[in-house]
């Protein structure tokens, strides 16, 4: 059994989409990050960074795991899916997950941050963080030509690292348009029914102040 501490947010969708897809036990503990409750002593026991998600793995000791990328890799590892064949599969697997880790996540944050929750608007921010998130598509798009995955040529957790924050382009005001590689790309994983089971995690019910439930009506309504 998995305990996964999550939020509707691109970062928690990541893990409750492998967890579905994986088949894995996994109870749900939904954290109200408008409410700080990540901030609270007994989170930052689990993760002094105070960020969802969290992992708890009781099969393995109560082993706990911070970082979405670490966390994904875990479960990859632990089942042997998801994650590619051979040295060659497994270090192409890594890099597209690193590309979202230390890419796709942080500028599509960023373009949030300047373009949506920021008092003060800066023209120079904001057409900078959209900018980048629009060349990072490119790449994607170019990655996904002739191919349908990124990736060893299998879904692997590099697709559902990248996808879980793309589908997201609307919130973050990136342009999309003219990226028919991408599209088709969305498009696939967004059909698999892990993927909408993964999506739909946590219920937006489970302790939601109004303006977390707003979010993840609004989140949810990016469904490619």
């Amino acid at each position: 059994m998995i305990t996964l501490y999550t939020a509707a947010t691109p970062n928690g969708h990541k893990i409750s989409i492998a967890l579905e897809e994986l088949e894995l036990p996994y109870e749900v503990r939904a954290l109200t990050l408008s409410a700080r409750e990540q901030h609270e002593p007994w989170f930052l026991e689990l993760n002094p960074n105070a960020r969802i998600p969290v992992i708890v793995d009781h099969d393995e000791g109560d082993l706990v795991i911070f970082e979405s990328g670490a966390i994904l890799l875990h479960l990859a590892e632990k089942t042997g899916r998801l994650i590619g064949e051979g040295l060659r599969g497994r270090s192409e697997t890594l890099q597209w997950l690193m590309f979202q880790v230390g890419g796709i996540g942080p500028m599509m944050g960023q373009a949030n941050v300047f373009g949506r929750y920021a008092p003060d608007k800066i023209p120079y921010a904001i057409e900078r963080y959209e900018r980048e998130c629009r060349r990072l598509f490119e790449v994607l798009e170019t990655r996904l030509e002739g191919r349908e995955w990124l990736a060893d040529d299998r879904y692997t957790i590099a697709d559902i690292a990248n996808y879980a924050w793309v589908r997201t382009h609307r919130w973050s005001r990136v342009d999309v348009t003219g990226l028919p590689n991408l599209a088709a790309w969305r498009h696939r994983i967004r059909s698999r029914p892990a993927v909408e089971r993964g999506l739909a995690v946590p219920p937006s019910s489970d302790g939601a102040s109004r303006d977390d439930a707003r979010f993840v009506e609004d989140a949810r309504k990016m469904l490619v």
